[in-house]
């Protein structure tokens, strides 16, 4: 597969990551620096190496954000949440005082009266919960917006012929 990938020109590379930002292949060969996208969009979407590339990169965008999803959730589940007691006890704290700090588990700050601070944070509970069901529901199912992706590339196939993707 490096050598599918290694065989594409910098334009069909450039296409290939547009196509997969912009979801509109004349666009996307437009800003890839083709003279006529809309004619070259349609030869494009029909080479088997560039519909190869295309899924490799919804893929891996695909696994990137759930990676950031399950980072976002251990760190509710399972960090720290000091700087947000150190908050209790600033009085006036500056903006750089409050921009130091890891926030990231507040989920709302009250000031009922003056001097006074309630802090509820995210459900710990809750975020291992949703780890587990990532967990369990990556590794059997794919995305719906990339089992969209990938019908529509093969939906190209069949109006293009059976040579693209």
């Amino acid at each position: 597969m490096n050598k599918k990938r290694n065989s594409l020109s910098l334009k069909e590379k450039l296409f290939c990551f547009y196509y997969t930002e912009l979801c509109d292949a004349v666009k996307a060969a437009s800003k890839s620096g083709y003279s006529r996208p809309d004619k070259i969009s349609v030869a494009l979407l029909s080479k088997k190496s560039v519909c190869d590339e295309i899924k490799r990169i919804f893929a891996k965008r695909e696994q990137n954000i759930w990676n950031k999803v399950k980072c976002g959730y251990e760190k509710l589940a399972f960090g720290s949440t000091e700087d947000a007691v150190k908050l209790m006890f600033f009085n006036n704290p500056t903006n750089d005082e409050i921009e130091k700090l890891d926030l990231f588990h507040i989920a709302e700050i009250k000031r009922p009266k003056e001097g006074a601070m309630e802090i509820k944070f995210f459900d710990r509970l809750k975020a291992i919960e949703k780890l587990e069901n990532i967990g369990y529901a990556k590794k059997s199912e794919e995305s719906d917006f990339y089992r969209a992706v990938i019908g529509g590339l093969e939906q190209n196939d069949q109006n293009f012929g059976s040579d693209g993707c």
